[in-house]
């Protein structure tokens, strides 16, 4: 996949204990100036797979940080997450993941 000028790419993966089982795709949030949407799919195994499109370049160990605190409180598995960024802070990222975890069954 190409990405557009400008945005960086960061691939993250956690092992979950919670297994979420079969859902409709979830999406919350808006991709705008200072916000970011979150896109949930169901996947096979027992990882939750977390991919950020960013347009905010260089912040991998902030991200990093971020995603290790939600992983720590929804430690899910069987899931894709697609984040599509446009300079959130750490706080409306914890948010809008909170908000699309609320939705997946077995889980909130």
């Amino acid at each position: 996949m190409t990405l557009p000028v400008g945005l960086e790419s960061l691939d993250y993966a956690f092992t979950g204990q919670r297994p979420t089982g079969p859902f409709a795709p979830v999406l919350v949030g808006v991709v705008g100036s200072g916000n970011l949407e979150v896109l949930c799919e169901p996947a096979s195994g027992d990882q939750c797979r977390i991919q950020v499109q960013t347009s905010a370049r260089g912040f991998g160990t902030i991200w990093q940080a971020v995603l290790n605190d939600f992983h720590a409180r929804h430690p899910i598995a069987g899931v894709r997450i697609t984040i599509h960024d446009m300079g959130a802070t750490p706080a409306v990222v914890s948010l809008r993941l909170d908000q699309a975890v609320a939705e997946l069954p077995e889980v909130a």
